[in-house]
């Protein structure tokens, strides 16, 4: 039985490795390993924004963690805290998202890929929660997770794969404000952060604030590649 394809997004940054000290396309392993683990044939994708012919050849989409989206992308201006812009990465990943979303191919969104979706549909991000929240318990310290419970929406996809509620990992200062019409929030920190997301009248649109390549959660990864597998019957018998 062939493995359905699925697209990881990867993006730039400096690297090191044997005598190479460079700009390197780079995605974490974990993304990979959880794929693969799932049943599913991990594809990574350098950011592009030429085109979207490359979803042709998919069976699902995979949005990953990392910098913060530039808050020019949702009307607003930069705040303090702000990360510097990653323009190419921002500009190929919601090219992507938008044409893999009118096609109705399968995406998973992570930590900022949760916060692309709800751009992708018309919502707006929370630039900096310990203004909105008051404390930073979401990013405790650089390189560090913290651990906080999210309830799930009855009838939700999220509560299908996790229960009412479950204890998950956090690290982001960026949050989803308006999750924008047709996606709904599904999940939510007991200080109200949107932790979850999703579009209930596709096959697959998902999106989560947690990390769950970093954990043993295995759950959402399993879902997400059975719903790949779907596609990739649908499209090729």
């Amino acid at each position: 039985m062939t493995r359905p394809v699925i697209g990881i997004a990867a993006y730039r940054e400096r690297a090191r490795w044997n005598m190479w000290d460079t700009d390197a396309v780079v995605v974490h392993q974990y993304y990979v390993h959880n794929v693969t683990a799932a049943g599913g044939r991990a594809v990574v994708l350098p950011p592009d924004d030429t085109d979207t012919d490359v979803l042709s050849r998919l069976d699902g989409l995979v949005l990953t963690g990392g910098a913060d989206i530039d808050a020019r992308l949702f009307g607003q201006r930069p705040h303090p805290e702000a990360e510097p812009p990653h323009a190419l990465r921002d500009r190929a990943e919601l090219l992507l998202l938008r044409a893999a979303l009118d096609a109705d191919l399968p995406v998973l969104g992570i930590c900022r890929g949760l916060q692309l979706l709800a751009l992708a549909y018309g919502g707006s991000l929370h630039q900096h929660l310990p203004d909105v929240v008051g404390h930073d318990g979401h990013s405790p310290a650089s390189g560090e997770f913290a651990t906080h419970e999210v309830t799930f929406t009855e009838g939700s996809r999220a509560r299908g794969i996790y229960g009412p509620r479950a204890v998950l990992n956090s690290h982001h200062h960026q949050a989803v404000a308006e999750t924008g019409p047709g996606l709904v929030a599904t999940g939510h920190a007991p200080d109200g952060v949107v932790e979850a997301a999703e579009d209930p009248g596709r096959r697959f649109v998902m999106g989560v604030q947690w990390h769950p390549e970093m954990s043993d959660d295995t759950a959402l990864f399993g879902a997400f590649v059975s719903a790949c597998a779907g596609t990739a019957a649908a499209l090729r018998g």
